[in-house]
Formats: structure tokens, sequence, C-alpha cells
């Protein structure tokens, strides 16, 4: 036996295998079809905010957009898992390019808030999904190519953590976007090309060749029947509740720097505040592909969990520019940790022909968890101040924790990690 092979790979050699099973293309497509989910989610607040005056409409309209793609986001995955993902994204990246237009044009033109709320919907309903079915796709090919022995577990946690990864850069350079178009013109324009990006690079991860990696499940054709399909864990559903909150503890985030860079004459930095968070998180992300196999993942989030209770507090007395940055930039190195942990549960424990469905509920339910606290914290925000919001996002990682207190480790993972 060589030297090399009992020492493990290093993190970059880990990496170069999640490339040589994807190939080099699909990451960039995946990444860019997904930045217009964080382009409307973040956006939308400042958006409907600058056009309507209103701190709590912008808040109202953005929770009815993440709602829709939440109401959705099951069904997609769903759908994917039974049609392939091919036709089912290639669809849905011309609608939601056409959604978020109508979108856009709506909120400059003024119209109503019931309409708007309604325009929302639409756009949010029609999300693709590349992420979460990208997550389902890079596990389904390194299974497809070693089975499930301890080495191909590294190579799958690796593209767990890449894919949290390239979400989080989509939320730093989302908000980034947002908030250069509105320091240059308007943030109608990060709107247009998020429009763009997602009818382009959509369909290219609709067309990529990858597309047939993901086994589809055994059936009934009709989407809501259930005879046929392996039942979900209970550990799934209770992954996807500390999901939801871990949301909620997004959103509260959101609304209390939305508020607070508003309160202190500095709202066009809003989006680069935000981007800061998501720098350190994404930089977090890339490393989780070293943590050692024996930290597992129900330890990972406990750690997690408690650690961005304790560092969301320090936000509800922040009152400057400088220190707001310096505290969310500490804080956002916990997101990336805790959605890789959550989504790695997820793929642990679901059934392997519902890969794509799983992942896509458990993104809907950290979306569900923002979309929601959005609206409220954004209201709670505007009458109460900042801290508030923050506050609301503090209480909700501490029941996180005590959700993942109740977490064990898989006991279906044989079944879900089991080689075609």
């Amino acid at each position: 036996m060589t030297s090399s092979a009992t020492r493990p790979p290093s993190t970059l050699d880990t990496y170069r295998q999640v490339i040589a099973v994807t190939g080099r293309l699909l990451p960039v497509v995946s990444f860019l079809g997904r930045l217009p989910v964080a382009v409307i989610q973040f956006g939308s607040v400042l958006l409907v905010t600058r056009t309507s005056g209103s701190l709590a409409t912008g808040g109202t309209v953005a929770c009815a957009l993440a709602l829709g793609q939440v109401a959705m986001g099951p069904s997609v995955g769903r759908l994917a898992d039974r049609r392939g993902q091919r036709p089912v994204v290639l669809v849905l990246a011309l609608l939601n390019a056409a959604a978020i237009a109508a979108y856009t044009l709506g909120a400059l033109s003024e119209l109503p808030t019931p309409l708007l709320v309604a325009l929302g919907v639409l756009a949010g309903a029609t999300v693709p999904g590349v992420g979460p079915l990208a997550r389902a796709r890079g596990v389904a090919l390194v299974r497809r190519a070693g089975g499930s022995t301890d080495a191909d577990e590294r190579v799958v946690n690796a593209v767990l953590s890449l894919e949290s990864t390239m979400d989080e850069l989509s939320f730093v350079l989302g908000p980034a976007l947002i908030g250069v178009a509105s320091v240059v013109a308007h943030p109608a324009y990060a709107f247009g090309a998020a429009a763009l990006l997602v009818a382009v690079c959509g369909t290219g991860f609709a067309l990529h060749p990858t597309a047939a990696a993901v086994p589809r499940a055994a059936g009934p054709a009709h989407p809501r029947a259930r005879g046929g399909r392996a039942p979900m864990p209970r550990q799934v559903r209770l992954v996807r509740v500390g999901l939801v909150l871990l949301g909620v503890l997004l959103g509260g985030c959101g609304a209390g720097i939305t508020a607070l860079t508003q309160e202190l004459g500095h709202e066009d930095q809003a989006g680069l505040v935000y981007a800061a968070m998501g720098v350190m998180s994404a930089v977090v992300g890339l490393s989780m592909a070293a943590v050692p196999e024996r930290f597992t993942l129900p330890a990972r989030w406990r750690v997690a969990t408690a650690a961005a209770a304790l560092l969301s507090l320090p936000l509800t007395v922040t009152h400057a520019m400088p220190l707001l940055y310096v505290v969310v930039t500490v804080f956002g190195a916990l997101f990336a940790p805790n959605l890789i942990t959550g989504f790695g549960l997820t793929e642990r424990a679901v059934p392997r022909e519902r890969l794509a469905e799983g992942m896509s509920a458990a993104a809907s339910a950290f979306v569900g968890g923002q979309a929601v606290t959005l609206a409220v914290a954004g209201r709670l925000a505007q009458a109460h101040g900042p801290a508030t919001a923050f506050a609301l996002g503090s209480a909700a990682a501490a029941l996180a924790f005590v959700v993942a207190l109740r977490v064990r480790p898989p006991r279906t993972a044989t079944r879900a990690v089991a080689a075609p």
C-alpha cells in the first residue's frame, strides 16, 4: 500500500475529485443560474421600498415572492425526480424570466400592493430551483461514480460544501448587484440582469449532459399519488424545522440590516452589508470539506446553531455603520456550516429516488422561514426599531439549537447512499 493510500486526501484534492465528476462547466452554469434568486429575494425589499416609499410594503411583497417559491419548491423537486431535471428546468427558466420582467415593470409602474403581491407570487412560484437540483445532481454523480465508500462520503460532503458556498456567493453577488444598481441608478437594472441570467443559464443547466444523472423515481404518474414512493423519515422533517428557524434568523437579520442602514442614512449600503456577511460565510463554507467524519453531522449542527445564537446577539446593540460591518462579517461565519450540515443530514436520510424532492423541500423550508420573517420583522423594525428584528432572529437561532439537540445520525443512510 502506498503512502498516498494511507493518507487522506487534502481538501483541494477532494474538490478536484468533485470537478472531475461534475465537469468544469456545470458549477459555473449552476452558479449563474441560481444568482437571480438571490437578486430578487433580497432586491424585492429595496425595489418596492423605493417605488412605494414603505419598508413594510417592501417586506410584504418580498414575503409573497418567497412564499411562491416555497409553495412550489417541493413540487418542482418531485416533478424533477419523476420526469427528469431537463424538461422541468427548461420550462421554468423561461417562465421565470418572463415573470421577473413583469414583476419589475409592475413595481416601476407603482401598481397597488395586491397586484404586486400577485406578481411576486408568480415570480417566486416559477423559480426553477437550480440550487437544490444542482445538489441532487452533484450527489448523484458522485454516488454513480464510486458507490458508498468512506472516501465517497468525503466527496459527497465536498459537493454539499461547494453547493452551499455557491449559494453564499450568490447571496453575496445578488445584494452587491442590487447595492451597486441602487447607488448608480435604480434596483430595477439588477432585476433586468436577473431575468436575462435565469433565461440563459437556467437553460444551460437544463441542457447540460449531466441532467440525466439523477435516477428517476418509480411510481404513479400523478405527482400527488403516494403509491410506490418511499416514505420520508421523521429525521428529514425535524431537519426542515431547524432550517425554517435558520431562515427566520436570516430574515430577521435582513430586515434589521435594511432598517438600520435606513435609520443611519445609508440605505444604499444595505446590499453591501449583506454581502460582507456572505463573503465570510462562503469562505468558511469551502473549508467545511476538511471537517473530519468523526465530527458527526448532528454534533456539527449543535455547535453551529449554538454559535449562531450567541454571535447574533451583538447585532441588537449595534448603532454605527463601521461596527455593523464588523459584527455581520463575524456572524456570517456561522451560516454556511448551518446550511451545509442541514443539507448533509437531509441527503443522508432521504430515499435516493426522492433526492431532488428532499433537497428542494429543505431549501423551501429555509426560504419559507426567511420569507415570513421579512414581512413580520420589516413591520417590527419600522415600528420598534432594528434591534427588534435582530432579537427575533436571535430567538430563532436559540430554538434551532433546541431542534438540533433532537437530531440523531440518520438510520436510513445505507438506503440513501446505496450504489445503483
